[in-house]
């Protein structure tokens, strides 16, 4: 997990970072306008913006589901060789 850890980490950054920027100029500019719905809009940037972070830990999750299940096969498979090994031949 940690060989593509960095750049998954770098794109939600970057994602969160841009939502939250698009959230906080939408506010801004509905307030100095006197424009209620860019600031919904606004709000609705800002929810959205924690939106990556769950996407991304529940991929985290994931890879850690695969990586066990690896290990498993890994270990089932070195249990089988050893039995096929240990097997005297006829």
């Amino acid at each position: 997990m940690t060989a593509t850890r960095g750049p998954v980490r770098a794109g939600v950054v970057a994602a969160v970072g841009f939502l939250v920027l698009d959230a906080v100029l939408l506010i801004l500019a509905g307030v100095w306008a006197d424009r209620p719905v860019l600031v919904v809009w606004g709000c609705v940037f800002g929810a959205l913006a924690v939106l990556p972070v769950i996407l991304w830990r529940r991929y985290l999750k994931h890879l850690d589901d695969v990586r066990t299940a690896r290990r498993a096969m890994a270990e089932d498979i070195a249990r089988l060789s050893e039995a096929l090994r240990s097997e005297p031949r006829r």
